[in-house]
């Protein structure tokens, strides 16, 4: 059975990744596209690459326009989701990739964000480990038959899910969690801003968000805390460098007296076995972003750095892919009762 497929804020980076995945997907047929500033237009002005959709034409983001279809993906600013989906009839099942629905927590959405606080649906990374009555489990199992799923942020996800495995194995302390990456600008969207601007990008690494105040700091601490932390402190610094998409996030983490190495990789490779995207590299072993790039995949590397008693991880995912539209659609296919691999690669472009 095809499932009518509608998709809001199409002509933006998430939008377009989202389009790319769900052309190609088996169960899924793209009817509807919309947009903001670009509605009235056609989709493929502002997506040159999706050739297959080149007839498809872009209506207004309004409830009337997404409502009546099966699945209803919003890839809008935040603020903006939350507003639509209210709109949205319960049986739809709709996928927030903005971070609208993301946070459990009202305080740290007026501390973080601001605006009207939406409340928090399911949350959108199956792999995520969860420390239950002293069992670890997956997040996987909260989206089955979920009718609102809310995607992760793809920092977000990459920290957590290079942090998790040590939490919920006990082996890492979850004070003094520190946690640089390396980002692609495509993860804020097509705003017109100074910082993005080739010129500013180009030859150089910009961080931003310094010294505890970037958006995805609560939800990385809400995702350890299910993990299996209380109170778990994180410093969190991004950095902007010249590639278009993909994220390179070094975490590290004091681990407990006596965690060897072999302990910790073998913690981490327990934690993510048989999972078809996240993948454990041997020991000795560390990603590159151009890996993973335009696949559902990450990868990740660990290692103990015994002199200063510290759990190194190295994950490398590509925001607009794993990070945010492979996200939505794996756990879009988990809800549906689908092939979770259904339409997603694991396999990147290269060179």
């Amino acid at each position: 059975m095809t499932l009518s497929v509608a998709v809001a804020g199409a002509s933006g980076y998430a939008g377009g990744e989202l389009l790319r995945i769900l052309a190609g997907h088996p169960e899924f047929e793209i009817r509807t596209v919309t947009a903001h500033q670009n509605a009235g237009q056609p989709l493929i002005a502002h997506q040159p690459h999706l050739r297959s959709l080149a007839h498809l034409t872009l209506s207004e983001s309004t409830p009337e326009n997404l409502a009546g279809h099966d699945v209803v993906f919003l890839a809008l600013p935040h603020g903006k989701s939350g507003e639509i989906a209210a709109q949205l009839p319960d049986d739809t099942l709709v996928v927030d990739c903005g971070a609208d629905h993301r946070l459990e927590s009202d305080a740290d959405w007026a501390a973080f964000y601001g605006g009207a606080y939406f409340g928090s649906w399911a949350y959108g990374v199956p792999e995520l480990p969860l420390l239950r009555d002293g069992a670890t489990r997956k997040q996987r199992e909260r989206l089955v038959g979920a009718k609102r799923i809310a995607a992760p942020g793809c920092n977000a996800s990459a920290v957590s899910l290079a942090l998790a495995p040590g939490i919920s194995s006990g082996l890492i302390e979850e004070e003094d969690l520190v946690a640089v990456l390396a980002v692609g600008p495509s993860g804020a969207g097509k705003s017109l801003k100074t910082m993005y601007l080739a010129s500013e990008i180009l030859g150089s690494a910009n961080p931003y968000a310094v010294g505890g105040t970037h958006r995805h700091i609560p939800e990385i601490q809400q995702n350890l805390r299910k993990a299996g932390a209380v109170s778990p402190t994180l410093s969190f610094t991004p950095v902007l460098v010249p590639m278009a998409r993909g994220i390179l996030a070094t975490s590290t983490a004091r681990v407990k007296p006596g965690v060897t190495a072999e302990q910790v990789q073998a913690a981490w490779e327990a934690a993510y076995a048989g999972e078809p995207f996240v993948q454990v590299l041997p020991a000795g072993q560390v990603p590159r972003t151009a890996d993973v790039l335009g696949a559902n995949t990450v990868l990740i590397g660990v290692a103990l750095d015994e002199a200063v008693g510290r759990v190194v991880t190295v994950l490398a995912i590509d925001n607009l892919y794993k990070g945010t539209a492979g996200a939505a659609v794996q756990s879009a296919n988990i809800a549906l009762g689908l092939d979770e691999i259904a339409g997603l690669s694991v396999d990147g472009v290269a060179p």
